[in-house]
């Protein structure tokens, strides 16, 4: 028997087995709490309103205030301590920052003076998005709705979260890159000018009429699929693990569902931290510039 059929059939086993353990044991279980979605509830600590705004605190400005804090703490402190021998972080930070420089600023911003005014708000985005996925993973005591009593005094149990994971923050962000890149199309070109540039050349008269609107309806939906792209890659992961690592088996009422599902759930969380929580940061960052030198090109296409 090959390799690959080995797999397979290992595989199909495990299948096998959780149909089996669900079909003699599902029945036993019910689910009358567990809701995946409501561990991403922003339940507030501090309730503030303001008018019709609610200022409220709660874990998604606690994330919120972490990530800002890593990306200018890490920085600042690396700036203040820069060393002819780096260390193993200045070599980290410096790698990251030859990274930004080339292959999202450098690629993509052929203008060097673009690109030396837009680098720190591209470098600032992508290690912001970068921080926030990675403190997502780490299990914080943010689950006020779920506490521990330890001597009388309700501590919120541990849960995982990401700033990213709420629509709101990627939207602030996504809104922050439009108006940057439009603005700055406006400053090279000129208000018409630029308008005109969405039309491509050799297309006048009335049959640039529906090509401009395309062109714009093209441009709200680049605020729909950036922010959107980035908040559901999160959310569905953490979603996954967070089903993965005890979700199932409390959904099903199958305790030794959990010896499959953990692992999986393992797999799940270093794929995650490994590769989405980079790759949709320099996804975002490298697309901010795309859109920043397509604003300011001459052709504008």
């Amino acid at each position: 028997m090959s390799t690959k059929q080995q797999v397979l059939l290992g595989v199909g086993g495990i299948l096998l087995i959780t149909v089996i353990l669900a079909g003699i044991f599902g029945s036993e279980g019910r689910n009358d709490v567990f809701q995946p979605a409501d561990e991403f509830a922003l339940i507030p600590w501090v309730p503030l309103k303001v008018g019709p705004l609610d200022m409220s605190l709660h874990k998604g400005v606690l994330y919120v205030v972490l990530a800002s804090a890593l990306t200018c703490g890490v920085m600042v402190y690396i700036a203040n301590r820069m060393q002819a021998r780096p260390n193993r972080v200045q070599t980290a930070v410096e790698l990251a920052y030859t990274f930004t420089t080339d292959q999202i600023i450098g690629a993509n911003l052929h203008d060097r003076k673009l690109a030396r005014k837009w680098f720190p708000f591209i470098a600032t985005l992508f290690f912001f998005i970068l921080f926030s996925n990675l403190i997502g993973y780490i299990p914080l005591p943010t689950n006020s709705a779920e506490p521990f009593h330890i001597g009388g005094l309700a501590i919120p149990s541990f849960a995982i979260y990401a700033a990213t994971a709420n629509l709101s923050v990627p939207l602030v962000l996504t809104l922050m890159v439009v108006v940057g890149y439009h603005v700055e199309g406006v400053r090279a070109k000129g208000f018409f000018a630029y308008l005109r540039g969405w039309v491509p050349s050799g297309i006048t008269g009335v049959a640039a009429v529906p090509i401009f609107f395309i062109e714009v309806i093209s441009q709200l939906v680049r605020i729909i699929s950036l922010s959107v792209r980035l908040f559901a890659n999160i959310l569905a992961g953490h979603l996954l693990i967070l089903f993965m690592a005890g979700g199932l088996v409390v959904i099903l009422g199958i305790a030794a569902i959990g010896a499959i599902t953990l692992p999986v759930a393992i797999v799940f969380f270093m794929f995650e931290v490994v590769l989405i929580a980079g790759l949709q940061a320099f996804i975002f960052a490298t697309l901010t510039a795309i859109y920043l030198g397509e604003a300011t090109s001459v052709e504008g296409h």
